[in-house]
């Protein structure tokens, strides 16, 4: 064992401390674990916000949209989908129409989204599709020849609306009469009802097949977006501009990360504000080791002096200081660390947490502990730990024997 290690255990584990001493160093242990277990944990929920709406978006959205600005829409877009298919890391192409619509049920009114698709094609990617939680994924008209929807799962609960039920839709784009512009106006009866887990998707969405969209909004044989999903999401913005030159000129193609640009800048942002603040609580823990070591030396000075007239250097004194900051912010990280992973793992399996849907959507909390973060933040938080260390190592060092002895 290193004769500077020795002499700093002995300083911090000595029962002949004063009281006080003992307790403001249990206070530095205390606050340096507080800041960092904190910190995971405030980390950790950030992170799993993030990645579970990210998973969620991407698991009921495009991963690049490709549309064609100022036009009625596209046209041959069979012709289109399929030569646009073959462009590497492209896992499907879909065609989508979008409209928003009226729809009434039980004296009731809202507008809705209305996506119509390929119901063949768009199962084996859209997972709102793969969650039918009531009735089934069964577009063919009834016995009357009325088509089918399906419906969100918040929606559904708030109207009571079931399976088997009948709603109207009513588009805005009209249809000219002698009596003026008249809106669309089809009944459809409700197939199943989707959970893509997603709030903002399950209480304003619907869907429907290409046809009835195209019908209900009187535009012919044409889509307003091709939808593509890619083996990669996260390199979607190189692809989107490679998209569109070989669309030709006249579209454009927007990514997942371009549509939601607002959302994830704020949690980016967020993150940050957060590791600032509650990192001060470390800062704070460290003018705590300061205020121990100082102390240290005050209630220690005949020691040092008498190490240093039996020949220790100052670089020595200096390191048994700088053993007992490291080992008290070693032992307030590790703490912190596995209080913070053991508190954010557990209530990130069983959703210990509930929340709002309609303010987060997302029904819980969502924890994810990255272990990256707890490098840097064991990194940062041992940082602060030697620095409060500095001075007063640097104190002691400096004393002077004989003038500390002259009277003894």
């Amino acid at each position: 064992m290193r004769f500077e290690w020795f002499v700093a255990q002995r300083y911090l584990r000595s029962p002949h401390r004063p009281a006080v001493l003992r307790l403001v160093t249990a206070f530095s242990v205390l606050g340096v674990a507080a800041g960092v277990a904190t910190l995971v944990i405030a980390l950790a929920m950030n992170t799993g916000f993030r990645e579970t709406i990210q998973d969620r978006l991407l698991g009921v959205t495009a991963h690049i949209s490709l549309t064609r600005p100022g036009t009625g829409g596209i046209g041959n877009y069979d012709a289109l989908a399929a030569r646009l298919a073959s462009t590497a890391d492209v896992r499907s192409v879909t065609p989508a129409v979008y409209q928003t619509v009226l729809l009434s049920f039980g004296g009731q009114a809202r507008g809705v989204v209305v996506k119509g698709v390929d119901p063949t094609r768009e199962r084996r990617f859209d997972e709102a599709l793969q969650r039918i939680v009531a009735g089934r994924l069964d577009f063919s008209p009834d016995a009357d020849g009325i088509g089918a929807v399906l419906v969100g799962r918040q929606l559904a609960e708030e109207w009571k609306i079931s399976p088997g039920d009948y709603v109207t839709l009513m588009s805005p784009e009209g249809r000219l009469t002698p009596f003026g512009l008249i809106p669309r106006t089809r009944r459809f009866r409700i197939a199943g009802i989707f959970d893509s887990g997603f709030y903002d998707y399950d209480e304003n969405w619907c869907f429907m097949t290409l046809s009835a969209a195209q019908a209900l909004a009187g535009a012919g044989d044409l889509v307003n977006v091709l939808e593509f999903r890619l083996a990669r999401p996260e390199e979607a913005g190189g692809l989107a501009r490679r998209l569109e030159q070989a669309a030709g000129p006249g579209y454009a193609a927007t990514t997942w990360m371009e549509e939601n640009r607002a959302l994830f800048r704020a949690l980016r942002l967020e993150k940050l504000v957060t590791a600032i603040f509650i990192g001060l609580i470390t800062f704070v823990a460290g003018l705590n080791i300061l205020v121990v070591l100082s102390m240290t030396v005050t209630d220690k000075a005949k020691d040092i002096a008498v190490l240093l007239a039996m020949g220790s250097r100052r670089a020595q004194v200096r390191r048994v200081f700088l053993w007992q900051g490291i080992a008290i912010g070693a032992t307030g990280t590790l703490t912190g660390l596995a209080i913070g992973y053991a508190v954010a793992v557990t209530a990130g399996t069983y959703h210990l947490i509930p929340l709002d849907p309609q303010v987060y959507s997302v029904p819980y909390v969502p924890f994810h502990a990255n272990a990256l973060d707890g490098i840097w933040i064991a990194l940062v938080a041992m940082s602060i730990s030697v620095g409060a260390t500095l001075l007063p190592a640097r104190a002691a060092s400096r004393l002077l024997p004989v003038e500390i002895l002259r009277y003894e």
